[in-house]
């Protein structure tokens, strides 16, 4: 073994040495900087099990195998790279054709160098070398569970210092069985200690020169002749060179498991130093002192040699020797006692084991010293790594914490030092799970009651001081850096483990013999009742000291959480807390971020903390951004090794020892590496580990509930889900692959369609084709027949597995070899097991690949989603799923956005057609012509919807509705259109109806302009003052107009009030209650009031056993009254009255309408009104109409009577005739008369432009406007609050789109007369101004044109008349009556000169005196944004939410309201009900869909009630609903009054339910 001795080197040139390995392995930057966990916790290329690895990759592919669980790691065959290859010429050619030269077989190669590949060991040390302390803890712990010798005594490459590596240990647990003689029988004791306090022997080996034997290997047959402990010179890969183990001491135990063929019968350590002893002194000296047992090879035994001096001291040492002498064929013999000596020539490796186990055994059965790995701080012949600073600052932070804990027992522990988690938290829990299981009766007052419990425990666990351990170890986190951190919680977790465990193993060891004892007493036939259930009884006492031992971090997080939610659900710091609570989250966000497992599910609550989760996972959003993340969550019974399985494939650090398994649920982050980033859609993967389904830990405290819930819930959150199965018979799973089916049920009936991937563990023969598709099948058939019993339990229909999940029998089930390669304790990792994890992963990622992941934020809502679900008895009935919910209310914005930019430019395109209808220039609109011009923005609104669905980051969600909103965009593109072609036809047809005064108006405006100029001719030499010129303008006025329009007729005013009454009372209706009605004005309240007894005979409150109100008579009048309502205006206001004017017919036609649906609704529902009902609904409809017909008959009177047309132009042409008696020329009189259309002209114009402008401004900055319908809702309900209108809140209530348009309207006010007057006044002034360049601009064009033609004045007047009507509205000017105007360019000069004057007029008008852009804006604003839906919850009127009238889907909405606001009551009594129909449907009551019904429906089956029930989707909610709650304690006496019932007996309203008008205010932020 010459060849193969490192005998230890000097320093330096260990260093050049060094230097050189890390080149070759690619580690030169390492060996300062450090390689850490981050840099391997994360997701990279397929580690490449099945092929040779180049000499660069080779470290980070041991380091990636090994944390995988492969022991092969340390054989990884090496490639060399090309040039390595040339350089080194391993085949040296010397061919000869000679056949007799036989000097090239003699001739040895002495001056070719071969060079040879990294030794293993050189590649393990090296990593070794250039790791940080974690990650060398990592790769120790690894490496122990690999079943391989581990690095004790480490000389430093550089400095030649010797160190023990203590801290790498500190992970390590062994676990041995011993077995004792008691009482005359075997005892078995099952023993799990931390490696580094373990007590034990050791037996050290030594080799002093070099003889042929390797030590390495003989060591291998005393710990396990099956696997190769410790490296030797025969295992693959082994070269002659290596260059850092030289003077390395590695250890490794041998654990006995109580089995006749133990080597030995207690747990037994075995160190190894490599190289020659006599070389590396130090270490030699080190380790003969600690063991109990020296063993040392030696070539040849005589004196005189070199290695006669150790022997001899040896010899003479207490400490029992055993001398290996390699060239000596003798026996076995003790020179004197525990001291031995036995040649090994010619005797086989298994012989000399045999010999070497018997001596050693006889030495251990007697008295010998014991070794603890503590024991090497002691003295300072070592460094020891934990003497460095930052890890002594780490472990003392962690002892003041644990030296806390250990003045108590553990269960005394957590119930003094972490109290908030304890009873206080758990009734806390089962509290929550009641309130969404109430019943029927007095549901609310019991709900407040409980939610009132809730908060005193808020308030106890707030009031709970924080005990100084939780103190303390919050401050470590917040004041120690990075690095000393990472010490801290390792400190702490191996400290509490080390407190913990011995407690445990104890208990866990009382558990099984007494649940073998209770195993036996069920198998006797004639058991004991009494005594079974005694032992059953003592059984759960142990089960309780279990769960009361167990102790982990995750209980001080716990601890932090239950701190955290308390104080935020209180919103309350206390000045004396020592710790600010709000940074808890950022405290355990950060720990997540690096890689720390955090518990999701609170495995002793089995409950998941939302508010902390929340606020956790809010936080590392906020550190991290939005980031993607793939979840994959895992689902098995208990120890199937799921966690262990996880652990292997991505190297994470889920909790596999200290005996415990997992409990709840664990969450931790791994990153995707940069190297394969663009190869998927994510940035994480979110690993979730769980608690094993049926825990024995559980038994007798949960059921299938639990069970079931843990299974949606991860099932839910996964992206995929592994259904860890052990074993491979379906016989043995039923339960759990009954639970799994119905999980995925729920998730497809959900929306949600995660996939799954079954993996049995522990199958003996993975390769066996036949076995395995034989298993598979029987799998299937499994899995169809739970989905079809499944489907009966969720009443739902599935046939087959499939029918549920899009599942793969061949790609979709996988099969695992066994964990281990024998029997534990001593058994090594299989290494078929890491394969089966690498396919696996590679499956997983695979699948991944073709998956955008979720939002952080969007899993943080999925969490609260799946959970409030969970907490209710139908999960399906239940689930909301928030986050699509969000992407959908997203959607609505952008869909207000795109039919706002649509709706904004048709508008445009409105305004502009319209100048040309008024200016004569169109005759017809046709839908192409519209369609032509609004092309570019339906071009721009394509394609930014197709930027939107392609690339918003939740694409993948918004795909389901895209071709939904293409359809709806599209249709609302042609009804807008088809709207704006309606309204300008129309336009074109009054204008055509206008012909006849059209024609009469040129001959008007000649007669009049000519008769001005002859009047002031004839007083042109008479001086007269304004006064007399006005008198003698008058008379000839009179005149003048009394022939003008001698044959035309005047359109009279309408006579609204006498035309009602003639109407009424030609329906029948006596002019008495006509009268009554009008005096009273009673009839202006009927939407509003709240009772209508006094309108019925015989009607009344009549009532059931269930309470109802909500489909009584007087639920059925209001039906009525809006139904009557909404059906007559729309008749009227499709009447052409702006067109043909008014006509009495039309209220006719209204009365008639009115008084049919009366009578109809009165023979349906058997019951009579008083007459005064209809005539109260008549007059409230010719109320409500009575603007609109009066607008609509001032329109047709301006546009239609000559008279008043005439008489508007009077002022005009007494300016005329002044000007013209003040001696003006025509041509400055033409110019006034031009300059007097242009204003009319440029007000309209201004006006429609500032309109338009407005409209968008606010759709853009009010914030009201700029969102979708819950946002105007929110804004609206918050303006109701702040001004406590008792009558517009019960508008709202029963009208709440007439309320909503009030609401615009008065923000319009607000905006343009208030808050943003001068924005709007500057719109206007900016429109007066672009409108007076255009001006400017046409009488420039027009001089030019003129100038270029070689006109005159005539035609300057047609072209500048013609430029103005492209863009304004410009009444033709008639040149007959200025024939003598020569010069056009002195009439130019005029007109700008008048110009002047009419823009400034123009510009001082305010936007108060233009009631018109007030009005339109509003109008634009209420069209755009009223057009949605406006159904109403039969429960309780809450409006539906969605912005789109024929919405996909049912109606809802985010928060409902207390049924009391809708005037419901009991039946039989005047108690107002105050329930909430979000917590009614998951109660236990049952209501009458309508009036007459003889059978109540369950209200969890609402929905089958028919309409307008099953046409909405009510989620059961636990929100606390603040708003509606303000509003019916703060109204409560209206509220009474209004609906002449009561808030008393079971409609009381809880105390709970008061509250400040801003907190109410602020709940609405949650809409």
């Amino acid at each position: 073994m010459s060849g193969n001795m490192d005998n230890g080197q000097p320093a330096g040139g260990t260093k050049t040495l060094l230097d050189g390995l890390l080149d070759r392995l690619q580690l030169q930057d390492e060996e300062d900087k450090k390689l850490s966990p981050a840099d391997f916790l994360k997701i990279g290329p397929a580690v490449k099990q099945d092929s040779d690895t180049s000499e660069k990759d080779v470290a980070r592919s041991f380091i990636q195998r090994l944390m995988m669980l492969d022991y092969r790691a340390r054989y990884i065959p090496v490639r060399q790279d090309r040039s390595e290859a040339s350089n080194s010429n391993p085949v040296e050619k010397s061919v000869t054709d000679d056949d007799d030269d036989d000097d090239a077989l003699f001739t040895t190669n002495a001056d070719s160098e071969v060079k040879t590949h990294v030794h293993p060991m050189d590649v393990q040390m090296a990593v070794f070398h250039c790791s940080d302390s974690f990650l060398k803890q990592n790769l120790i712990t690894k490496l122990s569970q690999c079943q391989y010798a581990l690095p004790l005594l480490v000389p430093d490459p550089v400095t030649g210092e010797i160190v023990c590596p203590l801290w790498t240990f500190r992970q390590i647990r062994k676990t041995w069985k011993i077995t004792e003689m008691r009482d005359n029988s075997n005892n078995v004791t099952l023993k799990s200690v931390p490696i580094c306090t373990a007590e034990t022997a050791l037996v050290s080996f030594l080799r002093l020169g070099s003889p042929s034997l390797s030590k390495s290997q003989l060591m291998n047959t005393l710990i396990n002749d099956r696997h190769s402990t410790f490296f030797h010179r025969n295992c693959p890969g082994s070269t002659e060179s290596r260059h850092l183990m030289g003077g390395v001491a590695e250890i490794a135990w041998f654990c006995p498991n109580a089995k006749p063929n133990d080597a030995f019968t207690d747990c037994v350590a075995f160190c190894n130093l490599h190289g020659d002893a006599l070389s590396v002194v130090k270490q030699r000296d080190i380790l003969t002192d600690k063991s109990s047992v020296n063993v040392v090879l030696v070539p040849t035994l005589e004196q005189g040699e070199e290695s006669s001096k150790v022997i001899s001291a040896l010899f003479k040492s207490p400490k029992p020797l055993i001398i290996l002498i390699a060239e000596n064929a003798g026996g076995v013999s003790e020179m004197k006692k525990g001291k031995y000596k036995m040649g090994l020539k010619n005797k086989s490796h298994s012989d000399v084991s045999e010999e070497l186990k018997k001596i050693i055994r006889k030495i251990l059965s007697g008295q010998h010293s014991s070794f603890q790995l503590e024991s090497m701080a002691e003295g300072s012949a070592v460094k020891v790594d934990e003497d460095d600073k930052v890890c002594r600052e780490g472990k003392t932070a962690a002892i003041t914490i644990v030296h806390l804990l250990k003045e108590m027992e553990v269960s005394n522990f957590k119930d003094t030092h972490l109290p908030r988690q304890s009873q206080l938290w758990h009734d806390w829990c089962k509290i929550n799970k009641e309130i969404c299981h109430l019943k029927h009766e007095n549901m609310e007052q019991e709900k407040d009651a409980k939610e009132t419990k809730q908060r005193r425990i808020r308030e106890d666990q707030r009031k709970a001081p924080l005990s100084e351990p939780i103190q303390l170890f919050i401050e470590s986190l917040s004041s120690l850096k990075e690095k000393e951190k990472g010490y801290f919680l390792k400190w702490t977790q191996i400290l509490i483990d080390a407190f913990s465990t011995d407690k445990l193993s104890s208990n866990l060891h009382n558990y099984d013999e007494k649940w073998a004892e209770l195993l036996a007493l069920k198998k006797n036939k004639d058991q004991d009742q009494t005594a079974l259930l005694k032992m059953q009884t003592e059984l759960e006492k142990i089960s309780t000291k279990v769960e009361s031992a167990t102790f982990g971090l995750e209980h001080i997080f716990r601890e932090m959480g239950q701190i955290y939610e308390a104080h935020a659900e209180l919103k309350e710091q206390r000045k004396e807390e020592p710790t600010d609570w709000s940074k808890y989250p950022e405290l355990a966000a950060e720990l997540m971020i690096s890689g720390q497992p955090m518990e999701l599910m609170d495995g002793d609550a089995g409950h998941v903390p939302l508010t902390w989760i929340s606020g956790l996972l809010d936080k590392v959003t906020e550190k991290l951004g939005d980031k993607r993340v793939f979840v994959l969550s895992v689902l098995g019974v208990q120890s199937s090794g799921k966690s262990t399985m996880l652990n292997a494939m991505f190297g994470l650090q889920f909790a596999v020892s200290a005996g415990r398994c997992t409990k709840g649920a664990f969450m931790q982050l791994v990153k995707v590496s940069e190297e394969i980033r663009e190869d998927y859609k994510f940035d994480y993967v979110l690993v979730l580990d769980t608690e094993g389904l049926h825990a024995l830990e559980l038994e007798g405290k949960t059921n299938r509930q639990h069970d079931n819930e843990l299974a949606t819930f991860v099932v839910g959150l996964g992206d995929i889900t592994l259904i860890n199965i052990n074993g491979e018979s379906p016989a043995d799973m039923q339960d759990v692959l009954q639970i799994v089916v119905q999980a995925f049920m729920r998730m497809k009936e959900v929306k949600l369609s995660p996939s799954c991937v079954f993996v049995h563990q522990n199958v003996t023969d993975i390769s066996a084709t036949e076995k395995n598709m034989e298993g598979k099948r029987r799998l299937q058939e499994k899995l169809d027949k739970m989905a079809e019993l499944a489907a009966k339990e969720e009443d739902c229909v599935a046939e087959c597995f499939s029918d549920i999940i899009a599942f793969d029998l061949h790609e979709d089930v996988k099969y695992f070899a066994p964990l281990w390669e024998g029997s534990p304790p001593m058994a090594p990792p299989n290494p078929g097991y890491s394969e089966s994890v690498q396919e696996l992963k590679t499956i997983i990622l695979s699948k991944a690949s073709q998956s955008a992941g979720i939002t952080l934020s969007g899993f943080n809502s999925k969490i609260q989603d799946l959970w409030e679900a969970l907490m209710n008895e139908q999960f399906v009935f239940s689930f909301k799923n928030t986050l699509e919910v969000a992407v959908y209310r997203k959607l609505e914005v952008q869909y207000g956005n795109w039919t706002w930019s649509l709706r904004s430019n048709l508008l445009t395109i409105e305004d502009g057609l319209h100048t040309n209808i008024e200016n004569g220039r169109l005759e017809k609109v046709l839908l192409s012509d519209l369609r032509r011009e609004s092309e570019k923005i339906e071009k721009e609104i394509k394609k930014s919807m197709a930027a939107y669905f392609d690339e918003d980051r939740d694409k993948e969600m918004l795909v389901q509705w895209r071709g939904k909103f293409e359809t709806k965009m599209k249709e609302f593109h042609e009804e807008r259109m088809e709207e704006v072609q309606r309204k300008l036809n129309g336009v074109i047809e009054q204008k055509h109806a206008c012909k006849t005064l059209d024609a009469k108006k040129e001959d008007f405006e000649n007669t009049l302009l000519q008769k001005s100029k002859d009047l002031a001719c004839d007083l042109k030499d008479i001086e007269m003052n304004e006064k007399e010129l006005e008198e003698q303008f008058n008379s000839v006025w009179r005149d003048l107009v009394k022939k003008l329009i001698a044959d035309t007729k005047p359109i009279q005013d309408i006579n609204y009030e006498e035309d009602q009454s003639t109407v009424l009372w030609q329906l029948g209706f006596e002019d008495r209650l006509i009268n009554e009605s009008k005096r009273s004005g009673r009839y202006k309240q009927m939407t509003e009031a709240g009772d209508y007894t006094h309108y019925g005979k015989g009607l009344t409150h009549k009532v059931k056993n269930f309470f109802t109100g909500r489909n009584d008579e007087q639920k059925l009048i209001r039906s009525l009254i809006e139904d009557v309502v909404k059906q007559s205006l729309e008749l009227m206001k499709s009447k052409p009255v702006a067109v043909r004017g008014y006509n009495t017919t039309y209220l006719q036609e209204v009365g008639n309408l009115v008084k049919g649906k009366v009578t109809e609704f009165e023979s349906q529902k058997k019951f009579a009104l008083l007459k005064e009902f209809t005539v109260d609904v008549s007059l409230y409809v010719f109320h409500r109409a009575e603007s609109w017909l009066l607008t609509a008959h001032k329109t047709f009177k301006r546009t239609n009577d000559a008279h008043s047309y005439v008489e508007g132009k009077k002022e005009k042409y007494l300016s005329i005739f002044k000007s013209f008696c003040k001696g003006s020329s025509s041509a400055v009189v033409l110019g006034e008369l031009i300059c007097d259309k242009l204003k009319s002209s440029t007000v309209k114009a201004v006006c429609k432009k500032t309109v338009i402008q407005l409209a968008r401004e606010m759709k853009s900055n009010v914030p009201a406007f700029n969102g979708n319908k819950s946002t105007l809702e929110k804004h609206m309900l918050k303006s109701l609050a702040e001004d406590e209108d008792f009558k517009a809140f019960m508008t709202y209530i029963r009208n709440p789109q007439e309320q909503t348009k009030t609401y615009i309207r008065e923000e319009v006010h607000t905006y343009i007369f208030t808050e943003h007057g001068k924005k709007a006044q500057d719109i206007f002034q900016e429109n007066v101004e672009e409108v007076k360049k255009y001006v400017k601009q046409a009488l420039i064009n027009a001089t030019k044109n003129v100038r270029r033609e070689g006109g005159g004045p005539e035609m300057w007047v047609k072209e500048c008349s013609s430029l103005l009507k492209e863009k304004l509205t410009f009444e033709t000017v008639c040149f007959e009556n200025f024939s003598d105007v020569t010069d056009y360019e002195f009439l130019q000069e005029e007109i700008e000169k008048g110009l002047k004057s009419v823009m400034q007029e123009v510009s001082r008008r305010s936007l108060d005196h233009i009631e018109e852009i007030k009005t339109k804006t509003e109008e634009i604003l209420i069209e755009q944004l009223c057009d949605c839906c406006w159904e109403k919850c039969p429960f309780c009127s809450a409006v539906c939410v969605h912005t789109m009238n024929d919405h996909d889907g049912k109606h809802s909405v985010r928060f409902h309201r207390c049924e009391a606001v809708k005037g419901m009551h009991y039946r039989n009594t005047k108690e107002l009900s105050i329930d909430f129909c979000t917590t009614s449907v998951s109660s236990d009551g049952g209501f009458y869909p309508q009036q007459d019904s003889q059978k109540s429906v369950a209200y969890k089956e609402y929905q089958t009630a028919g309409p307008p029930y099953q046409d909405w989707e009510i989620t059961p909610d636990k929100s606390k609903m603040e708003y509606w709650k303000w509003f019916v304690s703060h109204f409560k006496e209206q509220l009474e009054k209004h609906h002449d019932l009561k808030f008393q007996g079971r409609g009381e309203i809880p105390s709970g339910w008061k509250c400040l008008k801003q907190e109410a205010i602020r709940s609405l932020d949650k809409l």
